[in-house]
Order: C-alpha cells, then sequence, then structure tokens
C-alpha cells in the first residue's frame, strides 16, 4: 500500500493545490448575453475549465490528476433556469446523471477514433481533454516520471497498451466527465472491462497479484481526489459506483482476480470511494461471500450485493434485450441501470406508503366494513399518488453534455436505447406495521375503534399511553417472518407494481417500480404525523427496504425470510434490504463465514439487493461528541457509504437508532 499518498489524501492536504477562479462565476450572465445555445455553453465551459487546471503530481502517485479548480459555474442564469422549469420538467439539477458511459470502448480504441465519430461540440471538447493531457505530459516529463510521461504521450489519443494506461486513461475519462458537469458518473463493470489488460501482463510477467495490487490501490485512491466536490444529498453520496462479478452472456461466472483484487484493495484502504457493487446469484460460490463480508467486518458498509437471478428475469420481462439486461450495472446508489446505451431515469420519484395509509386511515376506514374493503381502497389510493406523480412527469429535459454524449453508444441527447423511469416506494415497513395493526385490532379483535385510533395518531398518542404501548410493542411487525405481515408486505408491493405497470412516460419509456427509500426515510417521515403503528411524529422510517427502527427483531434470519417474500421481478427498479450488525460481532473468522452464510442464503430464497453495515453505536455516539477523533469512521447512508462525522446530525442519529443483529 502507498501509504504516503493515501495520508496525503486522508489529511486533505492536496487542497491546498485548489484555487476559485471568483471572475468566473458569472460566465452564465455573459452566455445570456450572447445567445448561446446550450451545447455552446457547456462546450465553451468545459473548455474554459481545462483551461485553469493546474497539472499536479503527488507524493509517490503513479495515477494522476486531480482537481485544482475550485468552483463550478453554471451554464445558466436563476432566470434562465425559472424559464426552463416553467417549460420542462428538471429532474434534479438538470445535467446527466447516473449514467454507465462505455469506457470499455474509448480505452480499447483511443479518444481519435471517438472523435471522428462526434459532433462540433464533442469533437472541441476532444480536443480539450488533449489539451489537458499534454500539459500533464510536459509536467511529467519534466518531474522526471517517465512512465507517466511515455503513457500521456499515447493516451488518451489511441488506446491503452497495458494495465497501467487503462487505469490512467479510466482516470482521464472519469474526471473529464466529472469536469463536464456531469454527477453520479457510475463505474460500470470495471473488473468486466479492466481485466484483459491485467491478464495479459501478467502472462507477460510485469506484474504479480501483490504488485498489480499496488498499482490498483493507487488508481482507487484517485476515486477520492475530488470526490468531496461532488456533493449529491450529502457529503460521500458522489455516486462512484463499481459493480463486480455478475455472469456474462452463457450465464457464466465472471468473478476473476481482478474482482478478488478490488475487494482486498477496499478492505485495505478504507476508503469510502470507489463504492462496491457484487452482482451474485444462486451458484456463486460461497467463498465470494466470504471476501465481501471481509469489507463487512472492516466497517465498509459495503460491498452491497445484487442478485442476478432476480434483476435479469425483472428486467427481461421490462423489455430489456437479453445482452442489455445481463449487463446491466447498478447506479450512484441500487437502481438497475444499462450501460453504453440506457437512458433510464432511475429516481425520478418517490411514493410514501405510510402517507397512503395515512389518507386511507382518515378517508376510507370509517366506511369500510371489512379490513378487505379497506384494503381495497389503500390499493385505489396507490393508483390515485402514481398518477399524481405521473402526471407531473412531462417534457422532462436535460442540459445536453457533449462528452458524455461521445462516452455513450447512440448518443445522449435525445435519450437512450431505454427511457424509463424508476420510482421509490418509501417507508414500507411502517406501511406494512400499520396495515397489520388496523387488520388485528379494529377488525379482528376489535379492540380499537375507528374513532380511538384516528384521534390517537391525530394527537400523537399523547393522551393514549396504553394504546401506543400496544401498537409499538405488542402488534405485528414485519422482519420476524410473521404470516400477517409477509402476506401484507407482498400485496402492498404488488399494488404499488400493478399501478405503474402499462404506463407509457414521456420519452416512450415505462416506469418501474422500486423498494429503495433513499433520503424519503427522513423526508417523508417528517412530511406526516403519527402512523397506526405506533411511531410518532418525528420518527423517521427505517432505511430502504427493512423493518421499522422500532421494531423488535427475533433475528437477522427472520429478516431476510421475511424480506425475500416479494416478486421482485415486478418491482425491480432497485432497493436493498439493509441489516446492521454489532461490529463487536466480529471477533475472528467463524463470524465472517457467518455473515456469508446469511448473505447468500438470501440470495438463494430470492431476496433481490442486500447491504449490510457493521455498527459501533457507543463508538458513533462519541463521535459526534470528539468529532477530530473519528475522521475516518464509515457508516451506511443508503444506497452508499460516508464518513460519519460529514453527515448531518439527522442521518448520524438515524444510523444510531437502526436496529443491530448477532449472529
Amino acid at each position: 500500500m502507498n501509504q504516503v499518498l493515501l495520508d496525503y489524501i486522508t489529511s486533505h492536504k492536496h487542497h491546498e493545490f485548489r484555487k476559485e477562479f471568483t471572475e468566473i462565476n458569472d460566465i452564465s450572465e455573459e452566455y445570456r448575453r450572447q445567445g448561446l445555445s446550450p451545447k455552446e455553453r457547456m462546450t465553451r465551459r468545459f473548455e474554459l475549465l481545462t483551461t485553469l487546471e493546474t497539472p499536479i503530481f503527488l507524493p509517490e502517485e503513479r495515477i494522476c490528476y486531480m482537481r485544482t479548480v475550485k468552483n463550478m459555474p453554471d451554464c445558466f442564469t436563476k432566470e434562465e433556469w425559472a424559464q426552463i422549469r416553467r417549460e420542462h420538467f428538471i429532474h434534479e439539477k438538470g445535467y446527466l446523471s447516473n449514467l454507465s458511459p462505455n469506457y470499455e470502448k474509448a480505452i480499447r480504441r483511443g479518444l481519435m477514433s471517438l472523435r471522428d465519430e462526434a459532433d462540433e461540440y464533442g469533437k472541441r471538447m476532444i480536443d480539450a481533454v488533449f489539451s489537458l493531457s499534454d500539459r500533464y505530459c510536459r509536467e511529467a516529463e519534466k518531474q522526471g516520471r517517465k512512465e507517466t510521461a511515455e503513457a500521456l504521450a499515447h493516451i488518451p489519443r489511441q488506446g491503452a497498451r497495458n494495465f497501467f494506461e487503462a487505469l490512467q486513461f479510466f482516470r482521464i475519462l472519469h474526471f473529464s466527465l466529472w469536469l463536464e458537469g456531469n454527477y453520479h458518473v457510475t463505474v460500470g463493470r470495471f473488473d468486466q472491462y479492466m481485466y484483459p489488460y491485467l491478464k495479459a501482463d501478467m502472462e507477460k510477467g510485469i506484474y504479480t497479484e501483490e504488485t498489480a495490487l499496488e498499482l490498483l490501490e493507487d488508481f482507487f485512491i484517485s476515486f477520492n481526489k475530488d470526490s468531496d466536490l461532488y456533493v449529491g444529498v450529502q457529503q460521500g453520496d458522489n455516486g462512484q459506483s463499481m459493480v463486480l462479478g455478475g455472469t456474462d452472456e452463457e450465464k457464466e461466472a465472471r468473478f476473476n482476480l481482478l474482482s478478488a483484487l478490488c475487494l482486498r484493495a477496499s478492505r485495505e484502504l478504507m476508503l469510502i470511494d470507489p463504492k462496491i457493487n457484487l452482482r451474485v446469484n444462486r451458484d456463486t460460490p460461497l467463498e465470494v461471500f466470504e471476501l465481501g463480508s471481509e469489507l463487512t467486518k472492516a466497517g465498509l458498509g459495503f460491498p452491497q450485493y445484487s442478485n442476478d437471478d432476480v434483476v435479469i428475469d425483472g428486467l427481461l420481462k421490462l423489455g430489456y434485450e437479453p445482452e442489455d439486461a445481463r449487463n446491466y450495472v447498478v447506479a450512484a446508489c441500487w437502481e438497475f441501470i444499462i450501460p453504453y446505451n440506457g437512458a433510464d431515469v432511475a429516481n425520478i420519484g418517490a411514493l410514501s406508503f405510510p402517507m397512503v395509509i395515512d389518507s386511507c386511515l382518515h378517508e376510507d376506514l370509517y366506511r369500510s366494513e371489512t379490513f378487505e374493503e379497506f384494503l381495497e381502497a389503500v390499493r385505489k389510493r396507490i393508483v390515485y399518488e402514481c398518477d399524481q406523480i405521473c402526471d407531473k412527469i412531462k417534457d422532462i429535459w436535460f442540459v445536453p453534455s457533449p462528452l458524455m454524449n461521445v462516452m455513450m453508444d447512440g448518443g445522449i441527447y435525445d435519450g437512450g436505447k431505454y427511457n424509463n423511469f424508476g420510482l421509490h416506494g418509501t417507508g414500507i415497513a411502517t406501511a406494512v406495521d400499520s396495515l397489520a395493526a388496523i387488520r388485528k385490532y379494529v377488525y379482528e379483535e376489535k379492540r380499537i375503534s375507528r374513532e380511538e385510533l384516528i384521534q390517537a395518531v391525530d394527537t400523537n398518542y399523547e393522551n393514549h399511553p396504553t394504546l401506543l404501548a400496544l401498537l409499538r410493542n405488542e402488534a405485528p411487525k414485519l422482519g420476524n417472518d410473521e404470516e400477517s405481515t409477509n402476506e401484507l408486505l407482498e400485496r402492498l408491493l404488488g399494488m404499488f407494481s400493478d399501478a405503474l405497470e402499462g404506463r407509457v412516460n414521456c420519452r416512450g419509456g415505462k416506469y418501474r417500480a422500486g423498494t429503495g427509500t433513499a433520503m424519503y426515510y427522513l423526508w417523508h417521515a417528517n412530511e406526516m404525523g403519527a402512523s397506526p403503528d405506533g411511531r410518532r411524529k418525528g420518527e423517521p422510517f427505517g432505511t430502504n427496504f427493512s423493518p421499522s427502527l422500532m421494531t423488535k427483531i427475533k433475528g437477522p434470519f427472520s429478516v431476510i425470510k421475511s424480506f425475500s417474500r416479494p416478486d421482485f421481478t415486478r418491482a425491480v427498479n432497485g432497493g436493498p434490504l439493509t441489516l446492521e450488525f454489532a461490529a463487536s460481532m466480529f471477533h475472528g473468522e467463524d463470524d465472517v463465514k457467518k455473515i456469508a452464510a446469511l448473505v447468500k442464503a438470501y440470495i438463494t430464497m430470492g431476496g433481490h439487493q442486500l447491504q449490510l453495515n457493521a455498527v459501533d453505536t457507543e463508538k458513533m455516539k462519541d463521535a459526534q461528541l470528539h468529532p477530530e477523533n473519528y475522521r475516518q469512521l464509515v457508516v451506511r447512508i443508503w444506497g452508499w457509504s460516508a464518513y460519519f462525522v460529514e453527515l448531518d446530525r439527522d442521518f448520524q442519529d438515524h444510523v444510531i437508532m437502526r436496529q443491530q443483529y448477532n449472529v
């Protein structure tokens, strides 16, 4: 391991090379006065930023390129954005995100070849990439960095000739796509398109496993040089998501030496980027799960596991072609996207299941004579809410990105081969628990009247302590493998899938139901009061597709049995079951094997996604008091890992409150 470089990055010494050019902050106004087109604006800004960048080499680094321009001015004024939003549906920031570009083709062929196929804006952007690369090359020559200088004299104009050049080429591309203004730019199936270079070099005797690992760790460190400049909802939410393993077109396992080296590099470096996702299936050897569980033991919060048996079938049902479905990757968090040609917007909106139950509680409970009638009202409400969400998404527009357009097969200006939209289904455990309580206590046992339940919910249980204790502590809860809740989970998720089936979006694509909650476990929870499961106002939902925070769980095996029940091929947008394990349980090799066996069992049962966190509650509480002592403390938030002390307090508290398991 390059400890010198690692310490340099983790101590943020490289930030001293950053400069803020305040004079460029108003370029949007200049672009407006000149009446420039969006493509011209993006191209000019990229040309400007690459010109301002200063080639820097850090101590003992081999994979270079680092942001030195701190600010990223917008291409449009606030007034222009307001007008654009009046005319179009704008997703998030309006710039392209959650795409997986064709790194393999660019690295193999070189950018001169892609330049021949680009439009005038793409050509100019590639020329700007060449200009910055040439300046790095000259600086490398000046500093006597022969290996880097020789590589940059060849790439990125021409295709990579070896593993080192392939890694450096990737860094140039990844750096450039972020500098263009795209965000949540994913890494894709890294071990598949990079392994041929490593394999060829090892056959020539250039690398051993250990020396290849050293270079790979240097490469992994490069993801962390600029990641603090790429912020999503929270620091760490940057989308640098890498997929390993999986199957090929012949359904053969593709976990290779580079896959294993990537897991080892992550475990040794203990950095939050790149974020590792493992594609597995029922035939994946236990040894692979054990390698992944070593990262869990280390406390990284990844890998996230995706089940090929479920995901590929689900994508095929949605109309994805077999070769594309089998080549799927994970977006910034967990959503499934297609590399090279897919333009799915996998997180375009979210349905709050608890809010649906709340609406039906107040509008339909009195007139529903039976629980089935009430459940039918829930179904109709889900359809209505999906109508409301989908009706708002008209004439979607993204800022055109000429460089990303070059990097996607067939271009990306007007969408891609696939243009499906994904909706999260949030707070499903709170909703299921609420339904189970209503069925048991209002309809079956008749222990609670409709009036009493509604009044208790509306007053946040202030004058109903006995009822609150009953609903929180004795009512059925999802995650204990009880038929009363498992069956409701299946039905509720099925209603969501049914409500989206057959809908056509404004780009001619379909809608995909999913089980992810993301930041909505706080946002949606704050938008409503108490709920019939005993959850009080201000208390968040469980993270992602997981039990409620207040649930008393029998154990992790009961959780995976409950949360593997639904037909996920009909809700294939993504959203993992998230399990938190007490860090203190990891004492030896047997604990890793137990976790690996649990993960494999979940996959074998038909679960679609899973992620695990090894957490220490007392350490996190102390980190809130003394953050300076815990700069490298890592936790899993939703579909990404972060440094605990860099999170807002609400997200810190949520991690502390989550259920912790032992095996």
